[in-house]
């Protein structure tokens, strides 16, 4: 029988794949300055990273039911992690669309850019290892 609860497993691998994979093509885009293409390619898998956040948020916020004992003190951490990876990547692909606008990717405001998405990158990492021990620990979802 399928469940509204599997929405949130369903959704939560895109964003963790997708931020990761973005941020490592941006990051090969410093280095490689000649492939302009890999900074376009960072660009728009940033901004799919964030659709795909926000999704993976909403599904978890709207879809998952609450835990007690130890596996809710997890799932806090969980959901804390979670909205950090959110704020961070929308204010990073923000900022980033923003220096784009304005014809500004080729400045010092790149890096910025490439810290923020790194935060993300880093935040969603925390927060998919946070969900998975959810799953493997406390059996949650199975």
């Amino acid at each position: 029988m399928f469940a509204s609860s599997h929405f949130h497993p369903m959704m939560v691998h895109f964003p963790i794949a997708i931020i990761t994979i973005g941020f490592i093509v941006d990051l090969a885009g410093v280095f490689i300055k000649k492939e302009q293409c890999l900074s376009k390619m960072g660009y728009w898998l940033e901004v799919i990273g964030m659709i795909a956040a926000i999704g993976a948020f909403g599904t978890g916020y709207f879809f998952t039911s609450t835990m007690e004992g130890e596996a809710g003190v997890m799932r806090e951490k969980h959901e804390l992690y979670a909205t950090f990876t959110l704020v961070t990547i929308i204010l990073a692909t923000l900022f980033r669309i923003i220096i784009n606008y304005l014809n500004k990717e080729n400045t010092n405001l790149k890096y910025v850019s490439l810290g923020l998405f790194f935060l993300a990158f880093v935040f969603v990492s925390i927060t998919g290892f946070l969900g998975g021990t959810l799953v493997i620990e406390y059996m949650i979802g199975l």
